[in-house]
C-alpha cells in the first residue's frame, strides 16, 4: 500500500517507495508550485494517465546525466557541425509540452495530460520549467523540457518530429547545463536512447545526495535567455 497525500505538501521518506511498480511512493496532493517544489527537491515526480489520481515517483536506480559526460555521437556532431538548424531556449514552452503530449502512435494515450501541461506552463511562468527547442526551416522540428532548481535540471520530456531534432536540443542543453553550472540533469526512468546519450544509473540514495548539494543553490529561477544555448560546434 502507498499513502495518500494530504492537504500539505508532505512527501513519505522515498526510501518507503515500492520496489514494483519501481519508485512508486503515495498518491494525492495537488499539481500547485508548492507540491511541485516540495517533490523536485526530494527527487520525486508526478506520473499518471489521464483519469487516475497523481502518482508520485522515485525510481531506484534512477539514470542521470552529468553535463561534462553527455554524449555526441560522430553523426550527431556532423549535423551539429552542420548548423542547418535554430535552437532556442524558453522561446515557446506551451508549444514544447503540447508536442510532447501529442501520442507517439494514433489511439495511443499520453500521461501529459492537459493538468500536466497546465500546472508545468505555470511553473515556466514562475521561472523554474523550460524548454529547449530546435527550429528548422523556421519550424519547431524538436525540442525537450524540464525543471531547474538550483544547479539541478530535471528532464521531464522530449519530441522530434525531424531526425536528430530532440538530440539537437539535448546536446545544446547539456553544454548550456555545463557552461552555467549545473551539476547534473536527472533523466528519471533508464532507457536506451538516453543511455546513448550518456545517462548512467546511480542508486536512489547517491541521487537524493546530490540533490541535498545542489537542488537548493542559487540561482534564482528565472526565464533563459533564448539565444543563451546557441553555441558553436567545431
Amino acid at each position: 500500500m502507498i499513502p495518500w497525500l494530504g492537504d500539505r505538501p508532505a512527501f513519505p521518506p522515498v526510501s518507503r517507495a515500492l520496489r514494483e511498480p519501481n519508485g512508486l511512493l503515495a498518491a494525492g496532493g495537488a499539481l500547485t508550485p508548492e507540491w511541485l517544489l516540495a517533490a523536485y527537491r526530494r527527487g520525486i515526480f508526478p506520473w499518471f494517465n489521464d483519469g487516475e489520481p497523481i502518482l508520485w515517483w522515485s525510481p531506484s536506480p534512477r539514470m542521470v546525466v552529468f553535463p561534462d559526460e553527455a554524449r555526441i555521437s560522430r553523426s550527431l556532431h556532423k549535423t551539429l557541425r552542420r548548423g542547418n538548424y535554430e535552437v532556442r531556449l524558453d522561446h515557446d514552452f506551451p508549444a514544447v509540452i503540447r508536442a510532447c503530449a501529442a501520442p507517439r502512435e494514433p489511439g495511443g494515450r499520453t500521461w501529459i495530460t492537459p493538468d500536466i501541461q497546465s500546472a508545468y506552463i505555470r511553473m515556466h511562468q514562475l521561472g523554474y520549467a523550460h524548454s529547449v527547442e530546435t527550429y528548422m526551416d523556421g519550424e519547431l522540428a524538436g525540442g525537450l523540457y524540464g525543471m531547474a532548481l538550483g544547479q539541478a535540471f530535471f528532464g521531464e520530456s522530449m519530441f522530434s518530429r525531424r531526425t536528430d531534432a530532440s538530440k539537437i536540443a539535448f546536446a545544446h542543453l547539456a553544454r548550456f547545463l555545463e557552461q552555467h553550472d549545473f551539476r547534473v540533469l536527472d533523466c528519471q526512468m533508464t532507457t536506451q536512447h538516453l543511455a546513448s546519450l550518456g545517462g548512467r544509473e546511480i542508486a536512489r540514495e547517491d541521487f537524493a545526495k546530490l540533490l541535498n548539494d545542489f537542488a537548493s543553490v542559487d540561482p534564482s529561477p528565472a526565464r533563459w535567455p533564448e539565444d543563451g544555448a546557441t553555441h558553436p560546434w567545431t
